[in-house]
């Protein structure tokens, strides 16, 4: 056995790959953080008889149009970077903005992607209003929103009870199983390949962008929480919220830097809605004042924004280790407890830093690691995992499970997911073929 790699150039390619039922990883633009691709085959161990693929789908044709309702429709490898300037170019914009702009779109569908603007529009799940995949026989099947999830399985019911807690989260500690959609948003390719999607839009109007610089979160985070509570209830002017803080900035060039070893929160606010927000909000603030706010260019907001998970990601490769981080978002009363673990787990006396997603409670704390660090750094994340699962949180809201975060995800799926999960794999994957290592499988539970 070995692993083998191929790239697919069509769509027929692909089809009659899948008609092999040969067990294979699909991957695209290689920016998930939770894939470390330089040490994939080490971490897909595969006992079986015929060659492991590794697929690169980064290649197939792609095309975008618009709706006369205003939706998209892509197919193929479509990036976030080109849906945003095709959709510009016709005075609309997405309702998403992850951070990598480079990452394609039906992977970000896969894994349930996110992002900033997730404060203003709500999940991806929601945005999307259908898709089309193929199946394990290689047969492309359309999936509507509209059209409710069907299953044999005993244990779909109780699962769909189990999900109610998490509604108001970006993404719950497993997918959601609901609407027909479903089956392939938060999945991972492990039930089929995404090939088409239609998502909405939004009229692109235009935004200021703004920063505030305030005390690090280690010392004082109530100025962070006011802004926090500030903004709950202007969702609909307030586009994102979002968190650098001074640690971030070490790993920025010095042109980037923003503050003097200070935290950054940064606002997207409706342009024709900002003297509202300046007045109402900002300037209501008692714990920041309004020269500490300083607006900041849509490019170099995007420019900062981005190139601090890259530099982390950059870093780790130079240090030789895996990723050492969180995803995790609590509801609004945990938020406090969650930044005070985070807290206790800046004197571990490794380097790292937090950033990420403030407005909804949702925040990114890294590792830096040295190899002679992970061990203690990994730890200290089961610890907060244990607190997630006490907190009822989401460890995982945004970039998926993949291989890095299968040993966090376990505790967090009951026989009422693990149950499922082996029915939808026995149905929509009977040959074990889509991505076998991942958290579905019973292989892994």
């Amino acid at each position: 056995m070995a692993f083998t790699s191929k790239t697919f150039y069509s769509q027929n390619d692909l089809i009659r790959h899948l008609k092999t039922h040969q067990a294979s990883f699909y991957f695209s633009s290689r920016t998930s953080t939770v894939i470390p691709y330089d040490k994939i085959e080490s971490l897909l161990p595969w006992s079986g008889k015929e060659d492991f693929v590794l697929c690169d789908l980064s290649k197939m044709p792609s095309d975008m149009k618009l709706t006369e309702s205003g939706n998209m429709i892509l197919h193929g490898a479509v990036s976030w970077e080109e849906a945003k300037k095709f959709l510009r170019s016709k005075g609309r914009n997405l309702k998403t903005s992850p951070t990598e702009q480079f990452a394609l779109i039906t992977a970000g569908i896969a894994t349930s992607c996110t992002g900033e603007r997730c404060f203003a529009f709500g999940n991806m799940r929601s945005q999307v209003v259908r898709l089309k995949y193929l199946n394990y026989n290689g047969e492309e099947v359309e999936l509507k929103r509209d059209e409710e999830l069907k299953s044999k399985s005993d244990y779909l019911d109780s699962y769909r009870k189990d999900f109610d807690y998490y509604r108001s989260f970006k993404n719950a500690p497993y997918p959601r199983f609901e609407k027909a959609i479903d089956l392939m948003i938060g999945t991972e390719g492990q039930l089929g390949i995404v090939t088409e999607v239609e998502i909405e839009t939004v009229e692109n109007y235009d935004v200021t962008y703004v920063f505030m610089l305030i005390p690090r979160w280690e010392e004082n985070y109530e100025p962070h929480l006011e802004i926090y509570n500030a903004v709950q209830s202007h969702r609909d002017a307030v586009i994102s919220c979002e968190l650098l803080d001074a640690n971030c900035m070490n790993y920025m060039k010095d042109d980037e830097k923003l503050g003097n070893n200070e935290d950054v929160i940064f606002l997207e606010v409706k342009t024709e809605k900002f003297e509202d927000i300046y007045a109402n909000v900002l300037c209501n603030l008692t714990k920041t004042t309004p020269d500490q706010v300083y607006e900041i260019s849509e490019g170099k907001f995007h420019k900062v924004r981005a190139g601090v998970p890259r530099a982390i990601f950059e870093e780790n490769s130079r240090m030789g280790v895996v990723k050492v981080g969180t995803d995790v978002q609590v509801t609004a009363d945990k938020f406090p407890a969650l930044l005070d673990f985070y807290r206790e787990a800046s004197k571990l006396g490794v380097r790292y830093c937090l950033f990420g997603h403030f407005g909804d409670a949702h925040l990114h704390y890294n590792y830096m690691p040295t190899p002679a660090d992970l061990k203690k750094c990994q730890d200290k994340m089961l610890g907060l995992y244990d607190k997630v699962l006490e907190w009822k949180g989401s460890p995982f809201a945004e970039h998926g499970i993949g291989l890095l975060k299968q040993k966090f995800i376990k505790r967090f799926h009951g026989k009422n997911q693990l149950g499922l999960f082996h029915d939808l794999k026995k149905e929509h994957d009977p040959h074990n073929q889509f991505f076998p290592q991942g958290f579905m499988s019973e292989t892994q539970n």
